[in-house]
């Protein structure tokens, strides 16, 4: 069982980061997670990689006009983060509450990594951030989200396929060797007992159920405070149109 660092004192809340390869159904168990911390009385927050607005034209820019070299693309993604660590994610921890992240700096590691940005750079770059109390890897073989992803597609984007790389004109083989280099990260990550591996094979409600023992395995939610009741039922109503039919359809 992997060891997860002790919350360094003075640190609040608690922070949970959400990894997993392309077609892992990560943010789809993310949110359950969210839904089930939520119904459980507890404040929590959700943010999702690459959302902030403050970045958002200038990404789409440097990817319509294939501009984005790798080191300008690991710094856009972290100044995403940096803004949504300074506006929703640290706020929120400063007040005992709960955030779950939708990938988190690994997220960078693994992805700018394999386009050899070095690690040291990443990690410097992110230093501002506290590690995570617990990061939960989604993992599946790599077949099976490669099918997940491509199936019904005609083609693939071009810095989703990694042709900025210029490994290979063919956008589905350089995807493939894209994901294999992150994967081998997010595999070394697991070793160094950075992240904890999760199995996302299986059913939406079978890989729920993993997550929920994981986190009562490794995560005290006891020290958080509830929120007030009325607060919790009208939150709870206001998020009750989760459709669990659609998310088993998404990953079958």
């Amino acid at each position: 069982m992997a060891e997860f660092k002790r919350k360094i004192p003075g640190e609040k809340g608690l922070l949970i980061a959400v990894e997993g390869m392309d077609g892992s159904g990560k943010s789809t168990q993310a949110m359950l997670l969210v839904n089930w911390i939520r119904a459980l009385g507890l404040p929590v927050h959700h943010t999702e990689w690459n959302s902030s607005p403050i970045v958002a034209q200038a990404t789409k820019h440097g990817k319509d006009t294939m501009r984005l070299k790798p080191l300008t693309f690991h710094m856009i993604h972290a100044a995403d983060f940096a803004d949504r660590w300074s506006k929703q994610i640290e706020p929120t921890l400063e007040v005992g509450g709960i955030v779950i992240c939708d990938r988190y700096k690994f997220t960078a590691m693994a992805r700018d990594g394999a386009r050899g940005v070095g690690q040291a750079t990443i990690e410097g770059t992110y230093s501002f951030a506290r590690e995570p109390d617990i990061t939960l890897y989604f993992d599946i073989p790599p077949e099976i989200g490669y099918d997940r992803i491509v199936t019904g597609r005609p083609t693939l984007k071009f810095y989703e396929a990694g042709l900025d790389m210029g490994w290979t004109m063919d956008p589905f083989e350089s995807y493939k060797i894209l994901q294999g280099k992150i994967k081998l990260i997010y595999d070394g990550l697991v070793d160094q007992q950075r992240i904890l591996r999760v199995d996302a094979m299986g059913s939406v409600a079978e890989v729920q159920s993993r997550v929920r023992q994981l986190i009562g395995n490794h995560i005290d939610l006891d020290n958080i405070q509830p929120i007030d009741e009325n607060d919790r039922m009208a939150e709870m109503t206001r998020m009750s149109t989760f459709d669990w039919a659609a998310l088993e359809a998404e990953n079958s």
